[in-house]
């Protein structure tokens, strides 16, 4: 699932705890019922820019994996 920032409000973005400040190369995440969006926080006011949606389970697989020695 995916989508473009249309100009609608998808909702509370929240970044990446793992983001710092300095560099501005930054994730946003979303949470919605069934869903996870994330977009690239350089771009969030373009309209027209990614937003990718996933559904919750995958993103809770994604995360689970993201957060392993691999």
């Amino acid at each position: 699932m995916s989508s473009t920032n249309t100009g609608r409000p998808f909702g509370q973005w929240f970044k990446s705890s793992y983001s710092g400040d300095a560099s501005g190369n930054c994730v946003e995440a979303c949470p919605q019922p069934g869903a996870v969006y994330v977009r690239d926080s350089k771009r969030k006011e373009e309209l027209g820019a990614p937003v990718l949606g996933f559904s919750t389970a995958a993103w809770s697989k994604f995360t689970a994996h993201a957060g392993s020695d691999c």
